[in-house]
This record gives structure tokens, C-alpha cells and sequence, in this order.
């Protein structure tokens, strides 16, 4: 049974099925919450557009909200069972309906971006959270993108103000968001320095990082390096550590954290970093990713040029995302793990 879907009307529009396969969570918990379903295809509404959803993406924010923890973040994503029930927000693919007033975008348009549910066959993008795909660029690559290269993005340029000739230090170097913290520093013309296991340090100078340092043998706070920029990402070094390497004038931007139990996920420790800045010349802070369309064109002109690629280094097919997710948590993922939704 099919049915056309009401929209801005196309000559071009696609008919899509009345359902499709999601993953589905009814609740919070381990991997063991995630199921796969038939449900309704859903339609887009004013400014938004339906994807047909080739690829998607699995980073720690997914497990989060998986898991529900911390805590802390259940009054905004639902306190005892995800107002989101289909998770996903990495997304590529292509456009196979637009909803009212969908402006830049036409049906049959190969894009990538963010779209909440993305563990789906189809999914609803706004048109600004979404830009065109580059060409020669592939679904799977894409998907990797979205939202650790806007995050990285974010820490590197935006509130980590990098400059040629920088030393800058990026923890959690051979994960999502660091793997890409670590070619835009490289990209910007900065000497990089990565923080990952050892067994991946090969991955992580790959990036463009010129050192590698093994974090199960050396802690980086203990040298006597001084870096004009740290990116720490879900970093578990003492605030006051990670302080002492900068220069005088050097920025720290902490980029989520793992080690704050399951209460609060260690956001006190980014309010601390911001307090401590009103004391010293140093920039301490933090920052919530905008996941908007602003800086997606840019993540894509750099993408064309080869300053940045991909870190998209694991596949699995839609049906395996609890393995995906034991992948993940137990420090098996190199970058990026990608799931394929279509064939």
C-alpha cells in the first residue's frame, strides 16, 4: 500500500510507502531498549523536507539519550521515556518531498545534515539544518559529518579563535568529534598534538596530527609542553590540569565529558572552567553545539578541497545498531560508526 504524501505539489515528487523500518526506543536503558519497527512515514511540515535516509550516524550523544544519562538531560528529552522515540541526528540522503514554503532544496536532491531520527528509513530535515551534498562524496562519508565536524568546527574555529603556528592539544583525538578537531587545527595551519590509546595513534597522525601520545601511558600534564589551544573532548583530566599546559593566554574548550557520574555528566566541571576564566587571562569555557545549516556549506567546501575527510571508519547495516552501540562504548571505533539504512 502506498500513499502520496501532502506537500508542496511536484511534478517530480515521489510516491513513498504509508510505512517504513525504524529503530524505535520506548524507553531509556542499555542497547537491549532499541527495537526494530514498522511505523508511519511522517510528513514534513512548513520549512521542512522528507529524506529518504541513505546512510545515518553513531556518535556518544546517542548513547546518551539512549541511555537517558545523565540525568540531567531527561527534563529536555523526556523524563521517563524519549519524547524522540526514533534516535539519529546524523543524516544523508535524498529529498523526496518538501513541505510548505521548503525553500533551496528540490525533490531528488542528494543532501546532508541533521534530522532527528535519522535510524530510519525516511526522516523529516529542516531546511536549515540540512545543506547539498558535495559531488563525488558518499552517502556514508557524509553521514559522518554533521554533528561532530560542526562540533569540532565550533571548538576549533568559532570559540577556540585557532591561528597559523598555534600548538594546539586535542584530547579524545581518535574519536567524532576529535578526529576532526584534529585536521581543522591541522587544515588552519597549526602544530597539533593528539591524546588517544595507543593502539590508535597511527589513525590519529593520519589526521594530520604531528604526535600522538598514549593516555594509558603518559599523562599529557605531566610534560612541559605549553599549548596556545586545548580542545578537550569528553575529557577526564582535573580542570586544574589541563590549566597549567596552557600559555598565558591559551583557551581550553571542554567538549562534552564522561566522568561526571550519572547525575549531572560532569557539567560542573565546564561551569567551572567558565568561572575560573573571569580570574585569568586564559579562555576557559564551554559550548552547546548549534547543529544549524550555518557552518555545514563550509564543513562541504573543505570536504571538496581535501582538507577534510571523512572519518567515517566502521559500517553496519540498520539491523545491527545494538552491536554498533557495544562497538562504541567499548572503545572498538576508530572515528566515526556508520549505518547503512539503504541498500
Amino acid at each position: 500500500m502506498t500513499e502520496q504524501l501532502s506537500t508542496t505539489p511536484s511534478a517530480d515528487a515521489e510516491t513513498v510507502p504509508a510505512t517504513m523500518t525504524a529503530i524505535v526506543q520506548r524507553g531509556y536503558g542499555g542497547p537491549e531498549v532499541l527495537h526494530r519497527e514498522e511505523i508511519e512515514v511522517p510528513a514534513p511540515d512548513a520549512g521542512q523536507v522528507l529524506l529518504r535516509v541513505a546512510a545515518a550516524c553513531l556518535d556518544r550523544g546517542v548513547w546518551h539519550l539512549m541511555a537517558g544519562l545523565p540525568y540531567l538531560v531527561r527534563p529536555m528529552f523526556g523524563m521517563s521515556t524519549p519524547r524522540q522515540p526514533i534516535p539519529g541526528l546524523d543524516v544523508a540522503g535524498t529529498v523526496v518531498a518538501l513541505g510548505p514554503g521548503a525553500e533551496g532544496f528540490s525533490v531528488g536532491d542528494r543532501v546532508f545534515g541533521i534530522a532527528a531520527g535519522s535510524f530510519a528509513e525516511y526522516a523529516v530535515a529542516t531546511t536549515t539544518s540540512i545543506t547539498h551534498l558535495p559531488d563525488g562524496v558518499s552517502f556514508e562519508d557524509a553521514a559522518a559529518l554533521p554533528v561532530s565536524g560542526l562540533t569540532a568546527f565550533e571548538a576549533v574555529h568559532t570559540h577556540g579563535g585557532v591561528q597559523p603556528g598555534q600548538r594546539v592539544l586535542v584530547t579524545g583525538a581518535s574519536g567524532g568529534v576529535g578526529g576532526y578537531a584534529v585536521q581543522l587545527a591541522a587544515a588552519a595551519g597549526a602544530d597539533v598534538t593528539g591524546v588517544a590509546s595507543g593502539v590508535k595513534a597511527d589513525f590519529v597522525r593520519s589526521l594530520g596530527a604531528g604526535r600522538s601520545i598514549d593516555y594509558g601511558t603518559t599523562d599529557v600534564t605531566d610534560l612541559p609542553d605549553r599549548y596556545d589551544l586545548i580542545v578537550d573532548v569528553n575529557g577526564r583530566l582535573p580542570l586544574g590540569r589541563l590549566v597549567r599546559i596552557l600559555t598565558p593566554a591559551g583557551a581550553l574548550v571542554i567538549v562534552g565529558g564522561e566522568n561526571g557520574g550519572r547525575l549531572t555528566g560532569g557539567i560542573e566541571r565546564q561551569f567551572g572552567a567558565r568561572l575560573r576564566s573571569a580570574f585569568t587571562r586564559r579562555r576557559l569555557g564551554f559550548f552547546i553545539s548549534s547543529e544549524t545549516r550555518a557552518d555545514l556549506p563550509e564543513l562541504a567546501r573543505l570536504v571538496e578541497t581535501g582538507a577534510l575527510r571523512s572519518t567515517a571508519t566502521t559500517m553496519r547495516p540498520l539491523a545491527e545498531v545494538r552491536q554498533a552501540i557495544a562497538d562504541l562504548t567499548d572503545g572498538r571505533v576508530r572515528g566515526k560508526a556508520v549505518i547503512r539504512v539503504a541498500a
